[in-house]
């Protein structure tokens, strides 16, 4: 009887071992939200997610020990998964007052320029615009939906006529058509994304930026506060710092966005 009760207790130990050794692992998948948005986020032709926000968000989780679990996801949507608790990371936003609430911030250091495009026959009509109130009145503005471009394009969405002029599209690619076709007078975009996204269209010479920039701010990585806690996103940002101390992040942004 005493052997009998001496396997159950090594059976006990063996299980109890097992799960400390298994929960942590689990606990260390971190969903993140990642779209096609080239140059921060694609597959490449064999499959594989690749980009700017992909390498320093995995580069980041592997010195916490941990590694992504990748959800394509729309931007608006990404957002309600995240103060829902049902997405950890949402790399790549700015930061807005209306998201404090349910989102750490960790800092990346990488500036995000957001501007104004229009067609080449077009860009007089802009101007010397300085601010999207500067805009000629009736320009359609092509814009995704639930991205905010600057403190000024937040600040205009409370007026019902700014919010008149916009055509809202989940794909940034489908603007692009849009513009090109005449659907739209210009398109908000970051800078990055508009520069590769255009040349893979053939449209890099029929489509060009305005001076008007609408942010330059730095992007975030947005941590659900539902499903982490100040705690792991202190870490986070620690280990997202060691990858600027060291060079590696300045190796990856040179790598997609150039010297």
């Amino acid at each position: 009887m005493r052997a009998m009760n001496d396997v159950l207790m090594s059976w006990r130990a063996v299980v109890l071992l097992l799960c400390l050794v298994v929960l942590p692992a689990r606990s260390c998948e971190v969903l993140v939200r990642w779209n096609d948005d080239p140059p921060y986020s694609f597959r490449t032709a064999d499959g594989r997610l690749s980009g700017l926000n992909i390498e320093l968000v995995e580069q980041t989780l592997a010195r916490l020990g941990c590694r992504a679990q990748w959800r394509e996801l729309p931007w608006a949507r990404a957002l309600v998964e995240l103060e829902a608790g049902r997405l950890d990371l949402l790399p790549g936003g700015l930061r807005r007052p209306e998201r404090e609430g349910f989102a750490h911030f960790v800092a990346q250091n990488v500036l995000s320029r957001n501007l104004v495009f229009v067609r080449q026959p077009d860009r007089a009509r802009i101007g010397s615009a300085r601010r999207l109130a500067d805009l000629p009145p009736g320009l359609r503005l092509g814009v995704q939906i639930g991205v905010v471009y600057g403190p000024e394009y937040a600040q205009l969405l409370t007026q019902p006529s700014f919010r008149a002029s916009l055509t809202q599209a989940t794909s940034r690619r489908n603007l692009w058509q849009m513009l090109a076709l005449g659907r739209v007078d210009a398109v908000l975009a970051s800078e990055a994304s508009a520069r590769w996204e255009l040349s893979q269209q053939g449209l890099g010479a029929s489509i060009v930026a305005t001076d008007l920039l609408l942010s330059d701010e730095p992007a975030f990585v947005l941590v659900s506060k539902r499903a982490r806690d100040a705690d792991w996103a202190r870490r986070y940002q620690q280990a997202n710092d060691a990858l600027e101390a060291d060079g590696t992040m300045a190796r990856i942004v040179q790598k997609y966005f150039g010297p």
